[in-house]
């Protein structure tokens, strides 16, 4: 089911509910307002994406959409997706961090600052969705499985792809695309698990 509001991602996240509140109730300070997009927490200032939060396994997270246009505050910024974004950036947190408002307060001004002042960074094109072979066979054995990887949108299939493509193995592959099948046929995507309770 997915999150309808904050408060129920949060709540759905108890590994981390306390350490995601925390980075609520500071954002909220600001002139941002919450809502819940691609399943998880983000923060906007009229309808623009400005920074966001989501928690992971191992980590949680406070993004920036257009993170790599800060300039002042930078030291704990990384490309959560080296090579795959231009503009993205994240802070992690582990589970011992503190979460220190005046360390972490001017990045989220700077990044409204600038969103303000219409500073963004143009998405790069998306590539071209390349199936693996792999997966291109069992289309033809599984007209079910090819209609499920229709409905689904460009990033999810572009996600499938390269988790299969990924792998170096042939008997990975296809132990990756036996996995993956059920999850396409019942139209969730590659790391929605993430995303929900």
């Amino acid at each position: 089911m997915p999150v309808k509001n904050v408060e129920e991602y949060i709540s759905c996240h108890k590994h981390w509910e306390e350490e995601l509140r925390q980075l609520h109730e500071m954002i909220i300070t600001t002139d941002l307002e919450p809502a819940i997009k691609w399943g998880a927490p983000i923060y906007t200032l009229e309808g623009k994406n400005v920074v966001g939060i989501g928690a992971f396994k191992n980590h949680y997270a406070l993004w920036f959409f257009n993170g790599a246009l800060l300039k002042e505050n930078t030291s704990l910024l990384v490309n959560a997706q080296e090579g795959k974004t231009k503009a993205l950036r994240q802070i992690r947190f582990e589970k011992r961090d503190e979460i220190r408002t005046s360390a972490l307060l001017p990045y989220i001004l700077e990044a409204i600052q600038n969103q303000k002042e219409g500073k963004i960074i143009k998405p790069i094109k998306q590539k071209e969705l390349i199936i693996p072979p792999e997966l291109a066979k069992a289309f033809d054995s599984d007209p079910e499985l090819r209609s499920a990887f229709n409905r689904l949108t460009p990033g999810k299939q572009r996600e499938y792809a390269e988790h299969i493509s990924n792998a170096k193995r042939e008997t990975t592959r296809l132990s990756r695309l036996e996995k993956i099948t059920p999850m396409i046929k019942g139209g969730s995507g590659l790391h929605d698990k993430y995303k929900n309770c």
